[in-house]
């Protein structure tokens, strides 16, 4: 008997909220089926199971606030699993999530109501001003249970199980949502630049010949069969993350721990604002075609809310490309427990000097944020030299 257990989907995840069950007991199972899905700060996903079986037991009912490392069920195996993919572990000590899906708080002793003060402000904690906000629930008509008659969150879930409360409408909705993500990715950055000994480096690669190169495989192609220049970028940079590894992994228990598979974190920016990086798996081993499918279903599913729990906890290495309509250069913020994260600005045609002449030339400006505790400046540099050399031979990739 195996269980199922609620996986850690990224360093600024604690819990998240079991939204709805696919299967069902004595349900047949395989490796990389989809059982359940789960909502947190940056939208809903799918939640995988790593081996073949059948579904002994359901522990959980829907709309529950699920802590990471719950188990949520029971799954009677019929023999061998592989191994789930690596995951980073759990954050230490993350701030209280913002739950998406009220779940009841336990009863307790109803304390003395506080009333407003003169000009109408109730002592509440933060997180109960932004939940009544979110809830259109008023504060002085709830009893709070915090020092001094302090409204707490706690207090507010309560009363909006006890009293009508107006419905949120759908801007309300997603106005709560974009503030809930932009919180869970400060708290993922504040903890980075705490923790990382960040260096910063950058290069300006020269394209022409990366980009003449896949015009012409492109010339006889559809739209929709067509290789884009970031399918080149990503393929190059997992081919240096192979030769030089310490920027390929989790930094953990005090040490780093390269990964033999090179899972490419692709930051996606999303139409309700913020932003997710779920992983590209084993991008080394794509051709260029697999790779450019992969991305483009990777952004069609994030951009739907339909990600896989084995994407957001497998990114050994993050890339993240401003594309068209960005800034010349990036420079990114290590997501822990990585230890690097690789930025592309926008392609723009700038003065190069090529053979001792000045030409216009297509260039882009790579940057790399890495951890000192895993690499250097030296190696750094190598790693970017690495993927320069690799893009002015595109036909190898």
């Amino acid at each position: 008997m195996a269980e199922l257990n609620m996986p850690s989907l990224g360093a600024d995840m604690a819990a998240a909220t079991l939204v709805e069950w696919l299967v069902a007991p004595g349900d047949a199972v395989k490796r990389g089926d989809v059982v359940a899905v789960v909502e947190t700060e940056k939208g809903a996903i799918e939640i995988e199971v790593f081996e073949d079986g059948v579904v002994a037991e359901l522990l959980l009912e829907e709309g529950v606030k699920v802590p990471v490392g719950t188990t949520l069920a029971m799954i009677e195996s019929s023999g061998a699993s592989a191994p789930a993919p690596v995951s980073p572990p759990p954050p230490v000590s993350p701030p209280a999530p913002v739950s998406l899906t009220p779940s009841p708080s336990p009863a307790s002793p109803p304390p003395a109501s506080l009333a407003p003060s003169a000009d109408g402000f109730v002592r509440s904690s933060p997180a109960a001003r932004r939940r009544a906000a979110a809830l259109g629930l008023d504060l002085g008509a709830v009893t709070g249970s915090g020092p001094g008659g302090a409204v707490r969150l706690a207090d507010v879930e309560a009363a909006q199980v006890s009293a009508p409360v107006t419905p949120a409408t759908p801007a309300e909705k997603a106005a709560a949502a974009r503030e809930a993500m932009r919180r869970a990715i400060a708290a993922a950055m504040a903890r980075s630049k705490r923790e990382i000994p960040h260096y910063y480096l950058s290069l300006e690669i020269d394209l022409r010949v990366a980009l003449a190169w896949l015009e012409e495989r492109n010339r006889d192609r559809s739209v929709t069969e067509r290789v884009l220049p970031a399918a080149l970028l990503l393929k190059a940079v997992a081919r240096a993350a192979v030769k030089y590894p310490e920027f390929n992994g989790f930094y953990q228990d005090d040490r780093f721990q390269p990964s033999a598979a090179v899972h490419l974190g692709v930051a996606i920016s999303l139409r309700k604002g913020g932003l997710v990086a779920p992983a590209l798996l084993d991008v080394q081993d794509r051709d260029l075609d697999g790779l450019m499918t992969g991305l483009t279903d990777l952004v069609i599913r994030a951009r739907g809310s339909r990600l896989r729990g084995s994407e957001m906890s497998s990114p050994t290495l993050t890339v993240t490309n401003l594309g068209e309509m960005g800034v010349p250069a990036v420079f990114p913020i290590i997501y822990p427990p990585q230890v690097a994260i690789v930025g592309f600005g926008r392609v723009t045609e700038r003065p190069w000097v090529s053979e001792g002449r000045v030409i216009a030339a297509p260039l882009v400006t790579a940057t790399l944020a890495a951890d000192h505790r895993a690499s250097d400046g030296h190696r750094g540099g190598l790693f970017l030299r690495a993927i320069d050399r690799l893009l002015q031979h595109p036909e190898k990739l």
